[in-house]
């Protein structure tokens, strides 16, 4: 794996953008990545984290997540999709999707691929949209900016004549980028009979129940959704060079998650 590489970027962006990774020897947690980003002449460290601070430059988080660390993961979620769909016999522009933690729009545009309807993005940073926008200004028929974990029922109005029957989350999940109670709230805007598609980082699908192991584990158990397919695969590589390991699935609601359960 490269330790550096090169954005070459139109003119209306950046000239040019370095990326220098730390030295593979050594390991960082994944919520405590870094790297270091050359713009006009100056070196600037950016956590992986700093969500906002990424977006800000043009073409950097594809650079890094996809060119450098070999990201596979809207790839991998939206075949997945594309696989179930077929098994299942449904048209995919008959879907009208939520995408949760939609970014810049890398998933949305994999979701314009296959082929969907309608995309819907939704995500709590300003930053994201604004990127979005930039970068892919035709992929989302909407962009929502605000938090699902506090969404009222206003916001849910907002959403009803969306008819929403299909959700996506990719590599938004886990480090407390989107909390479970943020999930669940997205999921119950998405009709019964629509489709989930996600992925999740493997340690917490296999750790001690809690967070979002427990509310799928329980989501399963209590027939809230039907999983269709389930694949652990490479979701990108670590710093260090060593692969990351992420579980996708894909399913189809049964039933809302209910009020009582504690999130």
């Amino acid at each position: 794996m490269p330790e550096a590489a090169t954005l070459t970027v139109s003119e209306h962006r950046v000239t040019t953008a370095d990326i220098a990774l730390p030295p593979p020897a050594v390991s960082l947690s994944q919520d405590r990545e870094w790297c270091c980003v050359l713009v006009d002449g100056q070196w600037t460290r950016i956590r992986f984290h700093d969500y906002d601070e990424i977006y800000a430059i043009p073409g950097l988080y594809e650079t890094l997540f996809y060119d450098v660390l070999e990201c596979a993961s809207p790839r991998t979620v939206r075949e997945m999709l594309q696989r179930c769909l077929h098994d299942a016999g449904v048209n995919p522009a008959d879907l009208q999707v939520l995408d949760l933690g939609a970014g810049n729009g890398m998933v949305g545009e994999e979701l314009v691929r296959l082929g969907v309807r309608r995309v819907v993005g939704v995500d709590i940073i300003q930053a994201a949209a604004e990127a979005a926008g930039r970068d892919r200004p035709t992929v989302y028929d909407d962009y929502f900016v605000f938090d699902m974990t506090n969404i009222s029922d206003g916001d849910r109005r907002r959403f009803e004549p969306l008819e929403l029957n299909c959700l996506t989350s990719v590599a938004a999940l886990g480090f407390g980028d989107i909390p479970p109670a943020a999930f669940a709230n997205a999921y119950n805007l998405i009709a019964r009979g629509g489709w989930v598609a996600f992925n999740i980082k493997s340690d917490f699908l296999e750790s001690e129940p809690g967070g979002f192991d427990g509310l799928i584990r329980r989501m399963i158990e209590h027939g809230v959704v039907e999983i269709h397919a389930e694949q652990q695969y490479q979701h990108r590589l670590a710093t260090s060079g060593e692969p990351l390991i992420y579980t996708a699935l894909v399913g189809v609601k049964q039933s809302d998650v209910p009020a009582t359960w504690a999130l």
